[in-house]
């Protein structure tokens, strides 16, 4: 009996290399798709999903399909590609560097002008004085 050539672990790895390139070209231009990549980790789950079929297949069925030895290197080098993309999403993005220089909670804040909903300018000194001696400003960090 022939054996076959068994594809899968090769599949799975190509679509988690889909998963990776797409995120970086086209999911992060979305805002939805940028801050918490579904669309990437259902891509991830599909290949993860060949990949492991296809060694499962390769072990239990030696005498039909090919691939003991390149299926678990292609399914290592898959769950290499997801490991790297969770660890690059999900913790060194969020390691901002620190802002040495901002104002301290209670700290009065440097002056400053920005425009408003209309475009018209406001100045922080316009809007603290007599009957308005509190102003809350909060310092939004990352993505929109």
């Amino acid at each position: 009996m022939a054996t076959r050539r068994n594809f899968l672990p090769l599949a799975g790895f190509l679509v988690c290399l889909v998963g990776f390139v797409s995120y970086f070209f086209l999911f992060t231009l979305f805002p939805v798709t940028r801050d918490v990549p579904c669309a990437n980790w259902l891509l991830f789950a599909v290949g993860l999903a060949l990949a492991g079929a296809g060694v499962s297949r390769a072990f239990r069925r030696p005498e039909v399909y090919r691939g003991r030895v390149l299926g678990p290197i292609l399914g290592g080098l898959s769950l290499a590609v997801v490991g790297f993309f969770l660890f690059m999403t999900l913790v060194a993005s969020r390691q901002l560097p620190g802002a040495p220089d901002a104002p301290k909670v209670g700290e009065k804040a440097p002056d400053f002008t920005l425009p408003d909903s209309q475009g018209r300018p406001v100045a922080l000194h316009d809007l603290v004085g007599p009957g308005k001696p509190w102003v809350v400003l909060i310092f939004y960090r990352g993505y929109w």
